[in-house]
């Protein structure tokens, strides 16, 4: 291919640009939140909602968790499977802790809520693993 100009090599370049970014997979964004109470040091309640963004989010990338994945490319089923260690992953993001505590007739009660705003993260699949990168 040889451009009007003569420009051989700008013409392999602009092709050779065009045609790796069309073979580039962006990453997946998801939003994700999470939400736990516990009661009497019991977990009384556990929440996690993922939604895949209608719209591309933006923000500067954090820290990234990689996850084993086994033959699913749902990140769902992939977080639920690594449970423990995605809930260590948000707790270094920053969670809202509330805490109540009440003692009535020498008992004593206490009820602490964890909770993760919905925030965007950008995943990628690769063959074994998955990549989560919280985005803020």
């Amino acid at each position: 291919m040889r451009s009007g100009d003569g420009n051989y090599t700008l013409s392999c370049r602009f092709c050779t640009l065009i045609l790796l970014c069309s073979l580039a997979l962006p990453a997946s964004e998801y939003l994700i939140s999470y939400r736990s109470v516990v009661k009497d040091a019991i977990l009384y309640n556990e929440t996690l909602q993922i939604a895949h963004a209608m719209q591309k989010c933006e923000g500067t990338p954090q820290k990234s968790l990689i996850l084993q994945r086994s033959n699913t490319k749902d990140i769902q089923k992939i977080i639920y499977h690594n449970m423990e260690n995605f809930i260590t992953y948000i707790h270094k993001l920053g969670m809202d802790v509330e805490h109540k505590e009440k003692t009535s007739n020498y008992q004593n009660s206490s009820v602490t809520i964890l909770t993760l705003h919905t925030r965007c993260f950008k995943v990628d699949f690769n063959d074994n693993f998955a990549k989560i990168t919280a985005l803020k």
